[in-house]
């Protein structure tokens, strides 16, 4: 995901920038879409929403990065995306997209090369659905780690992530940490034993 980071700075100067306080819907799953988005400032948590009306965090959006890609040509969006904190959006249109995309043929690349990655992660999540709770926990803290550089995110949030109770969250963050597999600094959880936790991640029944 790094290599996707702030590669459409160039064209924000195309787009409309919109400040978001904390816990803003930004774009709404199901609902007809009008354009995408790009994240100057702030954090985005982007849920899906099953059939039986279950939210579940499937990612966390970090600055220098574009989101609801999917919702272009009309098309509904398949998440949501909210703000976690104060936020600076930029917000394109699809005749401002067509526009930037006609002008700079590079940027059609960029606009693919993000709405694949974003597809692989939901993949992935479905991918992962059925794994033990703590394997989904592994494979999702790992993953926090490598796209944003850390885990910033409190337990409640994690358990949403997963799909699962605090209650089971807290026990196995509990487990690694007595472990010293990972270290808890304020609403952050540090990974101490990164093979430990991939271990974990690749093969639920270790211990």
């Amino acid at each position: 995901m790094h290599f996707l980071r702030y590669q459409w700075e160039p064209y924000l100067s195309y787009g409309q920038l919109f400040e978001f306080e904390k816990n803003k819907v930004v774009y709404h799953q199901g609902e007809a879409g009008r354009g995408i988005f790009y994240l100057k400032k702030g954090e985005i948590k982007v849920t899906l929403l099953s059939d039986k009306g279950d939210e579940r965090i499937i990612n966390m959006v970090p600055p220098g990065m574009l989101f609801g890609e999917h919702g272009v040509d009309g098309e509904p969006y398949l998440t949501s995306g909210t703000t976690t904190c104060p936020s600076l959006v930029y917000y394109f249109s699809d005749d401002v997209i067509t526009s930037i995309c006609k002008k700079n043929p590079e940027a059609a690349g960029i606009y693919t090369d993000s709405l694949i990655y974003k597809f692989r992660t939901l993949a992935e999540i479905i991918a992962h659905l059925d794994s033990p709770v703590e394997q989904q926990m592994a494979f999702y803290l790992l993953k926090l780690v490598q796209e944003n550089g850390n885990a910033s995110m409190n337990q409640t949030a994690f358990s949403k992530y997963i799909g699962t109770s605090r209650i089971t969250v807290n026990k196995i963050i509990q487990k690694w940490k007595q472990k010293g597999y990972i270290e808890l600094h304020k609403r952050e959880i540090i990974i101490i034993d990164f093979d430990k936790i991939r271990e974990i991640a690749s093969n639920p029944h270790v211990d």
